[in-house]
């Protein structure tokens, strides 16, 4: 730990995630945590990092620490304003540093991403969105960004132009757990019954609240399998979340953020679509982003 540079920070609503970087840019540690910002009060963030990255800081001296994510927002350890679009993804020279106790630490924390009209907000996907940049330093066109909050961001010149958020990962996350539906779906799978129901979604998402309670009654009058009724469950939702964002993968060429899990479900309902669809590894690109964002500090090293 005593070659430490630097310390890149993801800090999400569930979970913190900290790189420690040695002075030629290896990583020399990963570490996890799951003191998310939503289990934290304002004062506990110093305790939380220390306690996931404290025997990394060195004896003296301060540590630059480069934090993105909602540890920015208004609930957040400092609040880091929002720069609007149409914007690069903000760098170091754009951060919000912290106050702290321990004279260690180092906190610069990145500022998310507004749109005033439609009204939209971003926090931690501009990061990922500058790590698509270094790694295809010439795209031009849609990224999607899969979540609880999906982001669809246009991007061209290596600015984001506008973006557009849908709330769909946690009305599914609602639906599975907390309502009537919550009987019938499993926690498996079934392709055909996602794609088939990402057809519905997008052709006919008026009666989707009466699709919906369909998952219900055909399980308790047909049978319907569990793991049918979850991919039926997730493919309506973002089949009707493809109809509101054709503006923006129609004719584009798209990037999904992720390659596993609900990142692989929006691929394969683009791909079905004719969308021309490519996906890039999400750690890498959150990582590759805050490196992106210290380029700028000159005086960054302990």
């Amino acid at each position: 730990m005593s070659a430490a540079s630097w310390i890149a920070v993801d800090w999400g609503l569930s979970n913190l995630r900290a790189w420690v970087i040695g002075a030629d840019g290896d990583i020399l540690d990963k570490r996890v945590s799951g003191q998310g910002v939503n289990t934290l009060a304002r004062d506990a963030f110093e305790a939380a990092l220390l306690d996931l990255i404290g025997d990394a800081l060195p004896e003296t001296g301060r540590m630059t620490i480069l934090v993105c994510g909602n540890a920015g927002a208004r609930e957040g350890w400092a609040e880091a304003p929002y720069r609007a679009v149409p914007s690069a993804p903000p760098g170091v020279a754009q951060a919000t540093r912290a106050l702290t106790l321990d004279p260690r630490l180092d906190i610069r924390i990145l500022p998310g991403l507004k749109q005033m009209k439609p009204p939209d907000v971003m926090r931690g996907e501009e990061t990922q969105i500058a790590g698509v940049f270094a790694a295809r330093p010439n795209f031009d066109g849609v990224i999607c960004l899969p979540g609880t909050h999906t982001k669809w961001a246009q991007v061209s010149a290596r600015e984001v132009v506008s973006f557009r958020t849908f709330m769909t990962g946690e009305i599914f996350a609602l639906l599975e757990k907390r309502s009537v539906l919550r009987h019938v779906v499993g926690d498996g799978w079934d392709d055909a019954a996602f794609a088939e129901a990402v057809g519905e979604g997008m052709s006919r998402p008026a009666p989707l609240a009466s699709n919906l309670f369909s998952l219900r009654a055909e399980a308790l009058l047909a049978g319907l399998a569990p793991d049918a009724a979850r991919a039926r469950l997730s493919g309506l939702l973002i089949g009707m979340e493809l109809a509101g964002a054709r503006a923006y993968w129609l004719g584009q060429p798209v990037l999904i953020v992720g390659e596993v899990g609900i990142a692989q479900a929006y691929r394969t309902a683009l791909a079905a679509q004719g969308a021309m669809v490519e996906t890039i590894d999400a750690e890498a690109v959150t990582l590759g982003g805050l490196v992106a964002a210290r380029a700028g500090m000159k005086d960054a090293a302990p």
